[in-house]
């Protein structure tokens, strides 16, 4: 427990370095030198180098990983197509409404991605797809993962949301607490997403228990012969 306790508190120091502190400190002290946009696009290039560290590490190579990997190219290329500043930030609310509009229509469509990165959690510990396909779909347990699809819908909007009020009202010298405040609430949204999958393991270990257990009764009783 103590080394899990430790795990973690060493991944949200990396996050923050990567994702908040090191963006932030290339945003502040590279504005003068090399201008705003060339500020903003070396700011991305800590978390991009992280997340592909991640996606190594962890050998993410499925649908969740594929994602991963696939928004980050977009969101670079994105980036690197922008422009200017703050055509950059409005490029990425845009992408971030794009993604959102996507997790509406999984939703609607009953394919929750949370679903998709479960099973390829279960996969990772051994599980087949197939089988953990069959199961997360059953009913009492599906509909956590449509709950956690709005936790991210959720996500996405507030996202935007901060980011928009930001510029909008302070303008591009904004850019630096829009960092840390897109951190915080990503930390907020994804304790929120973790407690549910946590939930959700719980859920899904009753109803395999129950399954054994139904299982073994059906066992016919084995008549011991003595010699």
């Amino acid at each position: 427990m103590a080394n899990n306790s430790q795990s973690n508190k060493y991944l949200i120091f990396l996050e923050l370095l990567f994702y908040a502190a090191l963006p932030y400190a290339i945003w502040k002290f590279g504005r003068e030198p090399f201008g705003d946009y060339a500020a903003m696009l070396l700011s991305t290039v800590p978390g991009i180098i992280y997340t592909v560290y991640r996606f190594a590490k962890d050998r993410q190579f499925n649908v969740t990983g594929l994602f991963i990997l696939g928004s980050m190219l977009i969101g670079t290329t994105l980036d690197l197509l922008s422009g200017s500043a703050e055509q950059m930030i409005w490029n990425n609310v845009y992408l971030g409404l794009f993604y959102t509009f996507l997790y509406v229509i999984l939703f609607i469509i009953k394919k929750p991605f949370p679903l998709y990165v479960a099973i390829d959690f279960a996969y990772l510990q051994g599980y087949a797809r197939k089988d953990s396909k069959a199961l997360f779909f059953q009913k009492g347990i599906f509909g956590w993962f449509q709950l956690i699809q709005i936790v991210f819908i959720i996500r996405g909007l507030v996202m935007a949301g901060i980011t928009v009020f930001l510029l909008r009202k302070y303008g591009i010298d904004s850019y630096g607490d829009m960092l840390i405040y897109k951190r915080v609430a990503s930390w907020v949204f994804s304790g929120i997403v973790m407690g549910m999958f946590f939930y959700i393991n719980v859920i899904v270990q009753k109803y395999t228990n129950r399954l054994q257990e139904k299982k073994d009764e059906k066992l016919p009783e084995l008549d011991i012969v003595a010699d």
